[in-house]
């Protein structure tokens, strides 16, 4: 067994099945969640241990949320009036850096990406039964790094979160995000 999928289905799983797993998730009251790395090469496979995974959980009485960062990068686009092709020809226009600035601001400012992730999180939520899946981190690359998106979750999500990240760790609570970038070390949730 692979070492993304033993940590996904021995180490994060049997926690997710607790009562509450809260408590064993994070180490702080108003972040209870944390983040599960995986290799960004394994994206395909990793999309279906995570079908399985949510199935199981349900089978075991827990409703899981599925919020996926592209479907929520693609929402923030259309409020912003932004087609691919005007992104294309802005890119053309102003260089590939002036234009990963554009969409950083505008997931950090107009269209948050921690709003548009919030709308999504179930209504009345129970902490011993609802657990959200953040998926898809990787449709943020190269602009928008998920260190942001979980500093600003933090007081927002009351019930268990696990933000699916593509990337390296580095030391002990450092990642690179998609294997790429240099390594961000202020990541506070556990890291799996």
């Amino acid at each position: 067994m692979s070492d993304w999928k033993q940590r996904l289905t021995q180490d994060l799983e049997p926690i997710l099945r607790e009562p509450d797993p809260r408590p064993r998730l994070s180490a702080y009251h108003n972040m209870p969640y944390a983040i599960y790395r995986y290799p960004p090469d394994v994206e395909f496979a990793l999309r279906g241990e995570v079908t399985l995974l949510r199935t199981r959980l349900e089978q075991t009485g827990k409703r899981v949320t599925t919020i996926s960062l592209a479907v929520c990068l693609d929402l923030a686009l259309q409020r912003a009036g932004l087609t691919a092709k005007r992104i294309e020809m802005a890119e053309k226009r102003t260089g590939t850096h002036k234009m990963i600035d554009t969409l950083h601001n505008m997931l950090a400012g107009r269209q948050s990406l921690d709003a548009l992730v919030a709308e999504q999180l179930p209504e009345n939520p129970d902490p011993l039964v609802d657990i959200v899946f953040i998926t898809r981190a990787g449709a943020l690359f190269p602009f928008y790094r998920t260190s942001s998106l979980l500093e600003q979750l933090k007081g927002k999500v009351d019930i268990p979160a696990i933000l699916f990240y593509p990337g390296d760790l580095d030391g002990a609570a450092g990642l690179r995000f998609m294997s790429v970038l240099d390594a961000e070390h202020n990541y506070r949730p556990k890291i799996f």
